[in-house]
């Protein structure tokens, strides 16, 4: 314990963290002097540096202070009391209004302390101003998590590089557009047009592949998609649905007089001179109101490099040996938002050399990729992926990558051009590789040209990935892991199998996603039992003597790296 001479020095809180043992006397004056140049809380700046633990801070100064200590986590903030007080108010003196009573307003501090902070907040909202007692970390998450202020937010996401004014929230060619004049007292909306620009950046902070907007009968919620599930993060007045819809339709190049059918659209959010999001956008009219889902493009994602889509050793070699082939098909199969346009893209970026010439055809085109000559279809004016294939075949191509095959026609182009001397990309709807035979002969492809044309089939799915911060061994027994598919050889090694938990630095113990891939090459017996019209059920048990691990089996190899858990893998494998 300090002396009282030793703490001569100080005042306030850090006089009793001294005489407490909480920090050492000269770390503390440092702290007061260097929080003091640079006008920031003392308690944010011990907490942010890690020269004192922010539960200790806490329990010392409401013990002090006689002021009351609340888990802030489990407080049910009031959303009209926040808007009382400037956001830029909040994150200068890191407080945050929680609720009022009458003429009093109770706002969470992690300093009781800092008298300015009390009594600006007083002067600005006109009411007696009294403080809770909040763990410094938890309140500034909190923070984050209730405001996320757009301009903040932005700064954060693009490193603090480059100032807010070199930033466009939106082509600013679409606000140009000739439905302008018909919706400017719907679109010059200030606080709607601060809402969508901070739910855009919010989404990108927080990693989300997809935004929906939902009107219903009696209420509206916004919802990211995040690791493939989806969550509510705001639920706007219902009376704002016209202007949120009219908002993000302008940015989008839509007609915002037009709610009775579906359109498309894509708005370009500039974050910086070498950094650009797009965001592909989709109306569709509902009972009340147009639900719009906007999906990220970050271009990012598609070099992101083979080695971090989890792939293992032997299925990267396949993969690797089968893309470098002169010619064939390369196919990957899996249901939407399963990663297979990251898979392509990746295997494009790898094929993009000044010597290759690479023609994609696209519905829509959702990455540009430099050096790749890219089309995106379209139907309306006969340019669809069969006609975007023949003018493919007269450019003098040696990769084509179709977005798509969905009719037997683009599947007839695409095996022809697979069989004369072309690398050819594309996707299928199915739900393992065999299948993908098969669907193929469905679509009326002959046998004898599948088992020529096609080179490799990629099947997969995205799991959530265990949070590494958090994770924690689980106790399950052996005769349940044998049912769930693990090997005796397996179980006897005593592997170790982890579980969720979840922590401030994730989402319900997950963050981040991890590939789940069934690489399955067409080798000379598979395409013998292609063209006798044998089931998907013979190919896949062919395939697996071959050594192909299908879906559920590479899920579970991902279990026992400690990559995901158990419960992750029975939700996107099991049958």
């Amino acid at each position: 314990m300090a002396t009282v001479a030793a703490v001569t020095q100080l005042s306030g809180l850090a006089r009793k963290l001294v005489e407490d043992g909480i920090i050492e006397q000269a770390k503390a004056i440092s702290a007061q002097e260097n929080s003091t140049k640079k006008k920031v809380p003392f308690v944010g700046y011990l907490v942010e540096n890690k020269l004192a633990d922010a539960k200790k801070i806490a329990h010392s100064a409401s013990e002090e202070f006689g002021v009351p200590l609340v888990d802030i986590d489990v407080v049910d903030i009031e959303p009209e009391v926040v808007n009382l007080v400037k956001e830029k108010l909040i994150r200068k003196h890191r407080i945050m209004p929680l609720y009022k009573r009458g003429n009093r307003l109770f706002v969470a501090v992690s300093d009781p302390t800092n008298l300015q902070a009390l009594d600006e907040i007083k002067f600005h909202v006109g009411m007696t101003t009294e403080a809770v007692l909040a763990c410094d970390d938890r309140l500034t998450a909190f923070i984050e998590t209730n405001l996320a202020d757009a301009g903040e937010s932005l700064s954060d996401l693009v490193g603090g590089d480059s100032d807010l004014d070199d930033v466009d929230f939106v082509d600013e060619d679409a606000v140009e557009s000739e439905n302008s004049a018909a919706s400017d007292s719907e679109v010059d909306d200030t606080p709607v047009v601060r809402f969508i620009n901070k739910v855009l950046l919010d989404a990108i902070n927080k990693g989300a592949s997809d935004i929906h907007f939902e009107p219903y009968e009696k209420s509206y919620r916004v919802r990211f998609r995040t690791d493939g599930i989806l969550a509510e993060v705001a639920s706007p007045p219902l009376g704002m649905s016209m202007r949120l819809a009219a908002r993000i339709k302008v940015m989008s190049r839509m007609d915002i007089s037009e709610r009775r059918i579906p359109q498309d659209g894509r708005i370009k959010l500039n974050l910086s001179k070498s950094r650009a999001i797009d965001f592909r956008v989709n109306t569709c009219p509902t009972l009340f109101g147009e639900k719009i889902v906007l999906r990220i493009l970050d271009p990012s994602s598609a070099k992101m490099g083979i080695d971090a889509l989890g792939f293992e050793p032997e299925q990267k070699k396949v993969l690797l040996e089968n893309l470098h082939k002169p010619y064939g098909m390369f196919l990957v199969t899996g249901p939407t938002g399963s990663g297979k346009t990251v898979t392509l893209y990746t295997g494009v970026n790898i094929l993009n050399q000044p010597e290759i010439n690479i023609s994609t055809a696209e519905d829509p085109v959702e990455i540009n990729l430099a050096g790749v000559n890219q089309v995106n279809v379209n139907p309306k004016v006969g340019l669809d992926f069969s006609s975007a294939l023949r003018a493919f075949l007269r450019q003098d191509p040696d990769v084509i990558l179709v977005g798509e095959i969905r009719d037997l026609e683009t599947a007839e182009i695409a095996v022809k051009a697979a069989q004369t001397g072309h690398m050819v990309l594309s996707t299928l709807h199915t739900n393992d590789a065999p299948q993908t035979l098969t669907r193929m002969v469905n679509m009326g492809i002959p046998p004898f040209n599948i088992a020529s044309a096609v080179n490799l089939i990629i099947a997969q799915r995205l799991a959530r990935r265990l949070c590494t911060h958090c994770k924690k061994q689980a106790d399950i027994p052996d005769e349940a892991l044998l049912e769930e598919g693990f090997t005796k050889e397996q179980v006897q090694k005593g592997i170790k199998i982890y579980a969720p938990v979840g922590c401030d630095q994730c989402s319900n113990g997950y963050k981040g996603r991890v590939g789940i891939y069934q690489v399955m090459p067409i080798s000379a017996e598979i395409g013998k039992m292609i063209m006798e019209g044998c089931t998907s059920l013979d190919v896949a048990n062919q395939a697996q003597k071959e050594g192909v691990s299908d879906l559920r089996q590479s899920g579970l190899k991902k279990i026992i790296d400690g990559h995901t858990s158990l419960e992750e893998i029975n939700r996107v494998t099991k049958e």
